[in-house]
This record gives C-alpha cells, sequence and structure tokens, in this order.
C-alpha cells in the first residue's frame, strides 16, 4: 500500500487533527508514515492543510504532488486541490461550504454536508472527523478499528472527553457515504 492525503480546510477546522489521526493510526498499524502540517497565517483563517504518507516501503519523499485521496473542507481547498487528485483517486467534499462539484470523470468525488452531520453528533467542529469516516468508506486506507483505537491511545488525558463524539463523527460520515452510494 502506499496512500497519499492531503486535508484541507479554514484554519480551525481540524484538517491538521484528522491528519494525525489518519497518521498515528498508520502507525499504530505498522506503516511508514508522514505527516506534514502548514502552520503561519492559515492559523488566523486562512486554508490550513496537511499532508499524510502511510506505506508499507520506507517514504522516499514527503512532498506530495498528485495526492491518492484529498479532503476538502472549504471552497478554496477544492479549487487548489481537485485538479491535483491523481486519476483513480478520491475527492471527499463537504458540501455544506462548498457548493462547485467536480467535472472530473476520473476519479470518485464523494460529497456529504459534514458540519450539518457533526452537528447531529454534538459538535461542527467534529466535521473533520465526518469527512475522515467518509473517505475511509470510500477507500479503506486503514480500518475504522484502528482509528478508533488512536483516539483512545493518542488524545491527550485532558481531552479524553472529546473521544467518544469524534467516534460517533467517524461513524456517522461512513454511514452516510454506505447509504448514499
Amino acid at each position: 500500500m502506499h496512500e497519499e492525503v492531503v486535508i484541507s480546510g479554514f484554519g480551525g477546522q481540524g484538517a491538521l487533527f484528522a491528519g494525525q489521526l489518519l497518521t498515528y493510526a498508520g502507525m499504530d498499524e505498522g506503516y511508514q508514515v508522514t505527516w506534514i502540517p502548514s502552520y503561519g497565517p492559515e492559523m488566523r483563517g486562512g486554508t490550513a492543510h496537511c499532508t499524510v504518507i502511510l506505506s508499507d516501503d520506507p517514504i522516499g519523499s514527503p512532498i506530495i504532488r498528485n495526492p491518492t485521496a484529498a479532503i476538502v473542507m472549504n471552497p478554496p481547498s477544492m479549487e487548489k486541490y481537485e485538479m491535483l487528485v491523481k486519476p483513480g483517486g478520491v475527492l471527499v467534499v463537504n458540501s455544506t461550504l462548498v457548493r462547485a462539484r467536480s467535472a472530473r470523470k476520473d476519479i470518485t468525488a464523494v460529497y456529504l454536508p459534514a458540519n450539518d452531520l457533526a452537528m447531529e453528533v454534538g459538535n461542527v467542529k467534529m466535521a473533520n472527523v465526518v469527512l475522515l469516516g467518509a473517505l475511509l468508506a470510500v477507500k479503506p486506507i486503514l480500518s475504522v478499528k484502528a482509528v478508533k483505537h488512536t483516539m483512545e491511545s493518542h488524545i491527550p488525558e485532558r481531552r479524553k472527553h472529546i473521544i467518544e463524539p469524534n467516534k460517533r463523527a467517524l461513524d456517522r460520515g461512513i454511514e452516510y457515504v454506505q447509504k448514499g452510494l
């Protein structure tokens, strides 16, 4: 396996957290991993993103040009990453904020109202994990069990209260995609 994922949204939407979950879960499952977050002015409301690589083999470079999957949480992210997804790849779109549809026929595009689904399970700030669940439903890079275990083992003690709601958010994204495809 060799998967390259970009997760992008406004600063504060949790793109980096979703990437960390994916990275730690991959590491816990024995894969080679890289995680590169984008810091800087993005933290003040601009577009923040991270790249994640999960591989069976050593990773030669952490730079991603054409990801096998992209999670886009806002319109600027859609504009930037839609065309970069590798043919045969997956584009997961937060349709609550992104109204545009991909014209590409060579990728799988999945649209879900992640903000609305996150509110159903308790907090709009969990839209990032809803979208991660959707990605795993379409492209099972890692098992859901592995990602949930990562939440339990890597989220710090002072943040333990977010584990169960995030598990529900992950399940809600999966459920939405499984019923909608």
